[in-house]
């Protein structure tokens, strides 16, 4: 069982305010700060410092945070590990592309092999579920895009095409076209911190174009929503190929490339830092 005061640095970490740490642990605000004392004393540093009257981690605080969390997950799998022998639940995040058009054939067998374990999977992009997996509340990530690979445990799972997507009788089908081209349409684009927005962003950077260059710019989150406008002619975007190769084999949608710009992504397994259970996982999704 993890010691109470490495739980009350995470929540300390996460709200960046004692008092609100105090009611979310259900402590008095004097006990939480001698639980931080306690710790800045063991490890001879500070933890936390005030810029003015916000509260920071300092870089002690940051390499800390980074072992805490690890620490945390650990301790409690392994107390649910040891009451069954089976795992007694899985929380799976997925970026959108993985979550709505990868992931089902992995989700029906856990739930076949493990008919009594409690299972979830949140779909969200990039950002949001490594928010999630930081605060403990995901056992892994399934990532599309670009993160910082470093603070996490990563392996790759698979690798996947990227293109640009039209109607069938838009003048880009079957075509490889210039960037320039493209200021002439409308691009449809998804959120900010989602992966499929930032492969498109780093194509753009090897023309030293960014996304504030194209003056007709629409972003949408759902791709149900951008592929039915890209159908009906109402915009061109661009999207992993799981997410679009039913269509294109049917024919309402077709494809097209940049020129000399080739596109992929990666999908990465992602978990915190030495995570005891990383291992199981990544066989089983393999």
């Amino acid at each position: 069982m993890l010691d109470p005061r490495w739980n009350t640095f995470l929540v300390v970490c996460e709200t960046m305010n004692y008092t609100r740490a105090a009611e979310r642990l259900c402590l008095t605000q004097p006990a939480v700060t001698h639980h931080i004392h306690y710790l800045e004393e063991r490890y001879g540093c500070r933890l936390f410092s005030y810029e003015g009257k916000v509260l920071r981690l300092t870089e002690a605080g940051v390499k800390l945070r980074e072992y805490t969390r690890s620490l945390s997950y650990n301790s409690q799998r392994a107390e649910e590990a040891m009451v069954a022998p089976t795992p007694l639940s899985l929380r799976i995040g997925a970026s959108k592309t993985i979550g709505e058009f990868v992931i089902a054939p992995k989700v029906e067998q856990f739930l076949r092999e493990y008919p009594s374990a409690s299972f979830s999977l949140i779909v969200d992009n990039t950002q949001m579920l490594l928010r999630a997996l930081e605060a403990g509340r995901l056992d892994f990530a399934l990532l599309e895009g670009f993160f910082d690979r470093s603070r996490y445990e990563t392996t790759l799972y698979r690798k996947e095409p990227f293109w640009g997507i039209c109607a069938p009788d838009h003048r880009f089908a079957d075509r490889s076209v210039t960037v320039e081209e493209l200021d002439a349409e409308r691009i449809l684009i998804r959120e900010p911190g989602s992966g499929t927005r930032t492969i498109f962003e780093d194509a753009l950077r090897r023309h030293n174009r960014t996304l504030r260059s194209f003056p007709n710019l629409a972003t949408i989150s759902d791709f149900s929503t951008i592929k039915s406008l890209v159908a009906d002619g109402l915009g061109v975007s661009f999207l992993y190929a799981p997410a679009v190769s039913k269509e294109l084999a049917s024919g309402t949608l077709a494809r097209f490339e940049l020129t000399e710009t080739p596109m992929s992504g990666a999908f990465y397994f992602v978990c915190l830092k030495d995570n005891l259970f990383a291992a199981d996982w990544i066989n089983w999704m393999r």
